[in-house]
């Protein structure tokens, strides 16, 4: 009876704790196997055996073999594509060699790029950070074993034991996700923008794991300013997800006042805007009222580094990372993120029928409106200058945002690039530079978007899932900078997932306009599209909306809501 109970809570994902209690996973796990052979090296037999999908049981029959073969000085290896990339751990089914029973050694390298697979530990930034990607693991006779887990695409398999043979039936990705529907959606008459919209939306899919990381190899945190986009997007895509509050719930109860969530000054801030945005969408007014008393010291907190309108913040003084050494541009960018932060502080604090905090909030905001801070060509300064009212949005766009096109945008900031666009009526310019920016990572064989890309980088590189010949550039070993040099960058971040929330809310048009998502806009911005149409997800339910436009320009819209729901033109 005890081995039947084990057995189901195996199954369900469930863990009993000492006390009695249950801990039951959000995940689900699933097997998925390599879809091509990038490289071989040294003697293999039937390799292409290892794209077959199987069942993941070792048998007696020792049927499906693939044998690695080693001599006295050389070592058998194999790189394989599991096609896109995943969160996971690998599992290695094993055969019957000969020779004795002991077990086998081999050495396991994940990559996000063929490139990073191929490295070794300290190559160009090649890192154990944060997950195992570089290891030796021992392998049993007529059995399995399983890695640790990591962000990956790619994986090489090194055999290292001399004068010996390995069996290896199976090879297999335990990738683990939340398996949940994708109920918004987007699709148009421009291919490339439906694919960039579907791997944001990726991105954050893969993240979404106990708590919303920022990345899935590297940086497997909760950093609260990257939660931003990626809670846009899943407000956009996936609707309600416990994960949103538990992440958030985390950041406060690891930050005790007067600390700066993360360490960082506008990290806080951003807690406060998540706040707003959640309570927008989803209008739980007893969760908002849990957030009162921490929301009431950080408002004071926030207001104590003011001083005569101007932002004082200590910390770590920081909007992204390319803009980090410009200490000009980082000054306008707290001052825009102070009022920002403070304005979503005040609506939080009138829900809460908390006229003491409100009137702080206006008034600190009333004051500060009348500095304007120089914004030093930074393109991430002019946006949050732009959106938070501080700079004229045309200006912005015209003195800052369009010099060089796509060149100075950053992954995390881009989002917010594109917000500033859409607020000087730039809807197209936008979509070129989505279009530019975000899709030459896929041009590069990227299937989700990273944690920076720099547009100068694309020149004579080669794509992320070949080996990189003779005379190319490796995209991944060879740019990064600060925490992402080389192949620590992480391939599958969060924050990169801007356009997916931006094309949904400005090309279908559909923003909430009431707390609690009892109302939306509809509000539609083609461009040079023919026609844009999807869905988007609100607690009741979806709202579906096809947009075309006539021969003379005219865009005529169908629009479905759920009854609930009203709609604003």
């Amino acid at each position: 009876m005890l081995f039947f109970c084990l057995g189901l809570s195996a199954l369900y994902g469930q863990t009993k704790l000492s006390d009695g209690s249950q801990q039951i996973s959000p995940l689900t796990r699933e097997y998925v196997y390599p879809t091509r052979i990038v490289w071989t090296n040294g003697h293999i037999v039937r390799g292409e055996n290892l794209l077959v999908p199987g069942n993941g049981q070792a048998n007696l029959t020792n049927d499906n073999i693939v044998i690695l073969k080693n001599n006295d000085t050389e070592q058998s290896g194999i790189l394989l594509d599991f096609g896109k990339e995943r969160n996971g751990a690998l599992e290695l089914v094993t055969g019957m060699w000969g020779g004795g029973n002991g077990a086998k050694n081999v050495r396991i390298r994940f990559g996000e790029s063929v490139s990073e697979a191929m490295s070794d530990i300290g190559e160009k930034g090649a890192t154990n950070d944060h997950a195992l990607r570089d290891f030796n693991m021992q392998l049993p006779w007529l059995g399995k074993n399983q890695t640790g887990e990591s962000g990956f695409r790619f994986v090489r398999i090194d055999f290292l034991d001399k004068n010996a043979e390995l069996h290896l039936r199976e090879v297999r990705m335990i990738s683990t996700y939340r398996d949940i529907p994708y109920l918004g959606s987007f699709k148009s008459s421009d291919e490339r923008l439906n694919n960039i919209w579907e791997v944001g939306a990726y991105t954050v899919h893969l993240n979404m794991q106990d708590y919303l990381w920022d990345a899935i190899k590297r940086d497997r945190l909760v950093w609260v300013g990257d939660l931003h986009p990626e809670v846009a997007t899943i407000n956009t895509v996936f609707g309600f997800n416990d994960v949103v509050p538990k992440s958030l719930d985390l950041a406060k109860i690891s930050t005790p006042l007067p600390g700066w969530m993360c360490g960082i000054s506008t990290y806080s801030m951003w807690w406060v805007v998540l706040h707003h945005d959640w309570y927008m969408a989803h209008g739980d007014k007893k969760y908002l009222t849990e957030q009162k008393p921490y929301l009431q010291g950080l408002v004071r907190q926030i207001v104590g580094k003011v001083k005569n309108g101007k932002e004082q913040m200590d910390g770590t003084r920081f909007l992204d990372w390319p803009s980090s050494e410009d200490s000009l541009a980082v000054h306008a960018g707290i001052q825009a993120m102070t009022i920002m932060a403070l304005e979503r502080a005040a609506s939080l604090a009138q829900i809460l029928e908390d006229s003491e905090t409100m009137d702080l909030c206006t008034s600190t905001v009333a004051a500060m409106r009348k500095y304007k801070p120089r914004h030093n060509n930074s393109k991430q300064a002019a946006a949050l200058l732009a959106i938070s009212g501080l700079m004229d949005e045309k200006k912005a766009y015209d003195d800052v945002l369009k010099v060089g096109g796509a060149k100075n945008f950053s992954t995390f900031y881009g989002y917010y690039m594109l917000e500033a666009m859409a607020k000087a009526g730039k809807y197209k310019e936008a979509m070129d530079i989505i279009s530019q920016y975000w899709g030459a990572m896929l041009d590069l064989g990227a299937t989700s978007f990273w944690e920076d890309f720099n547009i100068e980088w694309i020149n004579n590189a080669s794509p992320i899932d070949q080996l990189v010949p003779p005379g190319k550039v490796d995209i991944h070993g060879d740019f990064g900078a600060y925490c992402y040099k080389g192949f620590r960058h992480s391939f599958a971040h969060g924050w990169a997932s801007g356009p997916t929330s931006w094309l949904s809310e400005h090309v279908l048009g559909i923003k909430v306009a009431e707390p609690g998502g009892k109302a939306y806009y509809v509000r539609p911005h083609l461009g040079n599209l023919t026609f844009a149409e999807g869905t988007f997800p609100t607690k009741y339910g979806v709202i579906r909306v096809k947009h075309t436009k006539d021969k003379n320009g005219k865009v005529k819209s169908e629009i479905y809501a759920p009854s609930e729901v009203t709609i604003l033109r």
